[in-house]
């Protein structure tokens, strides 16, 4: 298993990951097939992600595959720079591996080595396997989100969850 940053020729492989775990997971933000993104659409995101100094997506590869990612989308104005939000995606496969503890590792490093001092995210309260990652990875909950996603008709509520790093 290699944990690497994620480039431009890698876009194509990275649409394919995004589609399958968005057909998996009940979880993610966007259901099965609601996100149209093209390899070249995808190229231009890698592009704005590399030029930003407080931005990266780390993937897990696997025998030329991904298999899954995390990525951290930092602050925009000098006020919030050094806040990161985090998303990660998994292969279900490949889950129950200890790719998301690698995935969360390799983005605390590179959240130190980039002067991120604050992770953030939002996890479905259900999504019980989240949970405990982020928890294992010395996540805290803030607080609740309530009614935040709507999936299958049901109102979901989500936590807020942070990690400083020093």
């Amino acid at each position: 298993m290699q944990i690497r940053e994620l480039e431009l020729h890698d876009a194509a492989n990275f649409v394919d990951l995004l589609k399958q775990i968005e057909e998996e997971s009940k979880f993610m933000l966007f259901e099965s097939g609601e996100r149209k993104l093209s390899t070249d659409q995808q190229e231009k995101n890698i592009e704005i992600f590399k030029q930003q100094p407080n931005s990266t997506i780390i993937v897990a590869e696997e025998n030329e595959m991904l298999v899954g990612y995390i990525a951290a989308t930092g602050g925009e104005a000098n006020r919030n720079a050094h806040i990161a939000s985090l998303t990660l995606g998994i292969r279900k496969t490949f889950q129950n591996q200890g790719i998301g503890t690698a995935l969360i590792g390799a983005l605390e490093e590179w959240a130190r080595e980039h002067r991120i001092h604050r992770l953030e995210l939002t996890v479905a309260i259900q999504h019980e396997k989240a949970l405990s990652l982020y928890d294992k990875g010395g996540f805290e909950i803030e607080g609740t989100k309530k009614h935040s996603l709507r999936i299958g008709g049901l109102f979901i509520d989500e936590y807020y969850m942070s990690k400083l790093l020093n």
